[in-house]
C-alpha cells in the first residue's frame, strides 16, 4: 500500500481465462456498466462498493505453477492459479468489453481485443491441483 508500512508487500495479479460465453454475470455487470467511463487508454473513474470476490466461481478447484509475467520484462516470479470453473459471461457483456481501447483520446483507434499470450513450455515447472 502507497505510503503505509506494513512490514512487507504483495501484488495480485488476476488472469481471467476462466470465462465462458454463456448466462448474464450480474456482478459482471457493475463493471461493464462503467465501461464506457474508462474506454480509452488512461481515462480513470471512482469504482466504489464493489467487492471483487464476487466475480469468483462457487468452486475455488484450481491448478497451479511457477510462471512468469505476461509483459516484458517476462521475470519468472508469479506463481499463477488458475481456477477450474469458469465464471459466465453474456455475449452482450463480452461485446461491451470488446469496445475497450488500447488508445488513447486523439490517437489512432485501435481496440484492445488480442491481449493473450500463448501457451509457453512447462520447462520442468510442476503444475499442481487442488483437487483430486
Amino acid at each position: 500500500m502507497v505510503g503505509v508500512d506494513l512490514g512487507s508487500e504483495s501484488h495480485v495479479w488476476f488472469n481471467s481465462a476462466g470465462v465462458r460465453v454463456g448466462e448474464h454475470n450480474s456482478q459482471l455487470q457493475k463493471i461493464t456498466d462503467i465501461l464506457e467511463l474508462i474506454k480509452e487508454k488512461g481515462k480513470q473513474t471512482r469504482f466504489t462498493n464493489f467487492d471483487p470476490l464476487s466475480l469468483l466461481p462457487p468452486s475455488w478447484d484450481y491448478w497451479t505453477y511457477p510462471g512468469s509475467l505476461t509483459v516484458p520484462p517476462l521475470l519468472e516470479s508469479v506463481t499463477w492459479i488458475v481456477l477450474k470453473q469458469p465464471i459466465s459471461i453474456s455475449s452482450q457483456q463480452l461485446a461491451t468489453f470488446r469496445t475497450l481501447m488500447c488508445t488513447g483520446e486523439g490517437e489512432a483507434a485501435a481496440f484492445l481485443l488480442s491481449n493473450h499470450r500463448p501457451p509457453q513450455p512447462l520447462k520442468g515447472r510442476t503444475v499442481r491441483a487442488s483437487f483430486h
